[in-house]
């Protein structure tokens, strides 16, 4: 099938790049669906579940908690830092002034 490009109008040919891509598209969702009922098919022969085959990870992964504090501002008690990642400005500064980790622990 061979389309004279060069008889087309700027408003033909945008409309054939818009049907091609919508084209382009409808292929790559038919091929994940072809690939989605071949994966279950072997799952089912097999007799096990994605779940099973996944053991439970993936999407329904559980959020991490954030880590515990572990140094308090003794300025100002509602800022703690727990250790981990870029020090915080007040930690620095209470360094600066002579303080110890030690001192500045929950």
């Amino acid at each position: 099938m061979a389309i004279d490009l060069k008889g087309l109008n700027q408003h033909q040919l945008n409309e054939l790049i818009h049907r091609a891509e919508s084209r382009k598209h409808e292929l790559a969702k038919e091929r994940i669906v072809k690939a989605r009922e071949k994966i279950l098919a072997i799952l089912k022969a097999e007799g096990i579940t994605l779940e099973e085959l996944f053991d439970g990870r993936g999407a329904s992964r559980k959020a991490r908690r954030p880590a515990k504090a572990k140094y308090r501002n003794p300025a100002d008690h509602a800022q703690t830092w727990s250790g981990r990642g870029k020090r915080p400005r007040w930690f620095s500064a209470a360094l600066a002034a002579g303080k110890k980790e030690k001192d500045l622990l929950v």
